[in-house]
């Protein structure tokens, strides 16, 4: 790292044009706690960094057109203490308490962690099953990416070399739905997860289902929401043949990656698990995220 050169840009614009100086070479830097681990172990040598920790109003929370907008500077921690975030998307707030430790989440940034797509990760999945977007700045040109389409594969996105994520934009909820998310863990040593499953269900007067979510995360290249067997749920009462049908097709069309935490085969039977226990959670009228 002897030869790298440090940027503190103090705005938006700054940092834009620091980043297209440098080709796509150099990396943006926030919270630092993925960027920073991987200039350690050698994964990264970037020509230069461009600090964002300067770069005011990029940590704001707050609802936009009745949508929570939530800076890409601010950090889980205060994603997970905001009183908008808790009353709008209380289960973004309580998986932001899941990640890591306090150090952790004091320093990593919403933002960072959809920028650097770290695949063992809490928050892309749940943000996947609430139809979240991020907003991205290249230049003076502001795009909107959903995050179905922002995560490509393992640490890669759609993001072009020099465009920053500035926003991240989270729809309420439907009314009345209940939001569950699953964090399993198979090693005490860590928090990051074998896989977290997410399931929004929303059950009508007559007892049938009438919205149906399941996202799962942690397991595979990108966080894996599948529209068309979600579909297959509504209208249908729940049942636990109805979920377990849901979780075998996730299961079937995930290709899990294998590591310390659990391997390729080991995860696709987890998935199937998981998502019908997500599922059914919700169903019950359980909300909320919690380590299994």
């Amino acid at each position: 790292m002897a030869n790298l050169t440090l940027h503190a840009p103090t705005t938006l614009d700054e940092a834009s044009q620091l980043l297209a100086h440098y080709q796509g070479e150099a990396r943006a830097i926030a919270g630092g706690t993925a960027v920073v681990l991987m200039l350690r172990q050698g994964l990264i040598r970037p020509p230069a960094l461009v600090r964002l920790d300067r770069l005011a109003g990029m940590s704001d929370i707050a609802l936009e057109d009745g949508t929570l907008r939530i800076g890409a500077l601010a950090t889980l921690h205060d994603v997970a203490a905001s009183q908008v975030v808790g009353e709008r998307a209380p289960l973004l707030a309580e998986v932001c308490r899941l990640v890591a430790n306090v150090r952790v989440r004091n320093a990593a940034t919403i933002g960072g962690n959809l920028a650097e797509a770290d695949y063992a990760s809490d928050p892309p999945g749940v943000l996947l099953a609430l139809d979240a977007r991020v907003r991205a700045r290249r230049g003076s040109a502001t795009r909107e990416i959903p995050v179905a389409e922002l995560i490509t594969d393992f640490y890669d996105t759609s993001l072009a070399p020099d465009e920053l994520i500035t926003d991240v934009l989270v729809p309420q909820p439907p009314a009345d739905a209940q939001c569950v998310y699953l964090k399993f863990i198979t090693r005490s040593a860590e928090d990051r997860p074998c896989l977290g499953a997410t399931a929004i269900m929303g059950i009508d007067a007559d007892g049938r289902i009438a919205e149906a979510r399941a996202a799962v995360g942690g397991a595979t290249g990108k966080p894996l929401r599948f529209i068309e067997v979600e579909a297959t749920a509504r209208g249908q009462r729940p049942s636990d043949e109805l979920f377990q049908e849901i979780g075998r097709q996730y299961a079937e069309r995930a290709d899990p990656v294998g590591d310390v935490r659990g391997s390729a085969d080991y995860r696709k039977d987890m998935i199937a698990v998981f998502v019908r226990r997500a599922l059914k959670a919700a169903a019950q009228g359980e909300s909320g995220a919690r380590r299994v």
